[in-house]
């Protein structure tokens, strides 16, 4: 019987669904700190379905695009492990920047109609917010700099 998406993996799980020797996600544990699996008695490790987006994410960019681990934690701390998550989805590397912001607020599912619960006034606001929200926080990672 296969686990079901949301259920935890062990290492053993983790490092055969990633095509990987155990030893090696064990080693990315100390060099990417993102990388926080449960840790139960006997420090057995538990990794949950976001670790191992991140972790698929982490992969391609080391094995698929040929990235250093450096690179790989310089696109971690300049873009975020949602970024990262979505390169191992999806292939793709570019960066979402302030220019595209728009068309990442259209990709989020609070839109307008009667499914949603909020009519064209309230997503407005909603996404006005989110617009704000997302320039502070390219402020911030331009002060952290």
């Amino acid at each position: 019987m296969d686990k079901s998406s949301t259920a935890f993996r062990t290492i053993s799980e983790a490092a055969s669904e990633l095509d990987l020797p155990q030893h090696v996600l064990r080693f990315w544990e100390t060099r990417f700190s993102q990388i926080k699996p449960l840790k139960r008695g006997g420090g057995r490790r538990y990794y949950r379905p976001d670790d191992l987006l991140l972790l698929k994410g982490i992969r391609h960019l080391l094995y698929d695009k040929g990235f250093t681990i450096k690179g790989v934690q310089k696109v971690l701390k300049e873009q975020g492990i949602r970024q990262v998550i979505a390169i191992g989805q999806t292939g793709a590397i570019e960066p979402v920047t302030v220019a595209d912001k728009d068309s990442q607020l259209a990709a989020i599912p609070f839109g307008a109609g009667e499914a949603s619960g909020l009519d064209k006034k309230d997503t407005k606001k909603l996404t006005d917010v989110l617009k704000n929200l997302l320039e502070m926080k390219r402020l911030l990672d331009n002060a952290r700099q």
